[in-house]
């Protein structure tokens, strides 16, 4: 019945890739989007909202709450600008920073997992469309 159907298809993986991201994340008590902001804001340290936002792909609403539940756990700790006072960079606490190997380990777990299971070539090409598709779409 669905088939042909962009979202069905889509979202019916975006499920199946949840339960194996959020599998991956349990031993950190973190769910797939919080390991995904952690990761973010520990390769790029002082990234800004809007700049964590756009790598992340999300709303900035949905931003600020990501960061909030990750402040509260003393993960990410917000620091304003030199530049701006209502600015605020995003930097990962020593906490986060003991984390990062292994948040990367598993992540890259996953991935090596993925790649085996489907095919390099597959998901190479796959992840490039999706990203392709992303870019286009308004």
């Amino acid at each position: 019945m669905f088939d042909h159907c962009l979202y069905f298809n889509t979202t019916a993986l975006a499920r199946q890739l949840e339960r194996i991201w959020s599998e991956a994340f349990k031993p950190f008590d973190l769910t797939p989007p919080q390991a995904f902001t952690l990761r973010a804001v520990l390769s790029r340290p002082g990234m800004l909202h809007s700049e964590l936002s756009d790598t992340l792909k999300i709303a900035r609403a949905t931003t600020t709450r990501a960061v909030d539940g990750l402040s509260a756990r003393g993960l990410l700790e917000r620091r304003p600008t030199k530049r701006d006072g209502r600015e605020w960079e995003i930097h990962p606490t020593k906490a986060a920073i003991e984390l990062r190997d292994a948040l990367n380990a598993a992540s890259g777990a996953v991935t090596t997992r993925l790649k085996a299971e489907l095919g390099e070539g597959l998901f190479a090409g796959f992840v490039e469309q999706a990203r392709s598709i992303t870019s286009q779409l308004p």
